[in-house]
């Protein structure tokens, strides 16, 4: 499988760690890219920042419009269907961009899964997955999401840490 297209913001010295940031429904990898300089990390944390672009399809709940999207919406009904091809496919780019990130020398336990929304629902079940199949953690898993998603959120907002 191809890696997704990728913004990345790299540390003054040589990356550490490294965060895989998924953006929401309808943006793209440069979405939270302003947000490495608010965290202040520069001297304290040389992280590199890896910011994958979702591919663009159409989405089924925004009257088929083609836009950047981890996976298509067929409705927003908690027992409709869901794009599990899709949620597959998104799944496996993130197992590619974290490989690829322990090629560059970053160990596991030192890569940051997040997302938002859409990103979130695709970085929070592959973490958990990932310590359940291989007993390896990643870094924290945070995500920021709302509305109903892959993971089986509900329309709250939810901020959730899996170790």
């Amino acid at each position: 499988m191809a890696l997704p297209e990728v913004v990345e913001v790299e540390p003054a010295g040589a990356a550490t760690g490294s965060v895989i940031w998924l953006h929401g429904l309808g943006a793209d990898g440069h979405d939270f890219e302003p947000i490495v300089p608010e965290l202040r990390l520069a001297g304290e944390l040389d992280l590199r920042f890896v910011f994958p672009h979702a591919p663009i399809r159409e989405v089924t709940i925004n009257n088929g419009i083609a836009m950047r999207a981890w996976y298509d919406l067929f409705s927003l009904d908690r027992s409709g269907p869901q794009d599990e091809d899709g949620i597959r496919a998104s799944s496996a780019q993130l197992l590619e961009l974290v490989a690829r990130e322990e090629a560059r020398g970053i160990p596991v336990e030192r890569i940051v899964l997040a997302g938002f929304s859409q990103g979130g629902a695709i970085a929070l079940p592959r973490g958990a997955q990932d310590v359940a199949a291989t007993g390896r953690p990643h870094g924290p898993v945070h995500v920021a999401a709302a509305g109903r998603h892959a993971a089986g959120g509900s329309r709250r907002q939810a901020r959730q840490p899996v170790a």
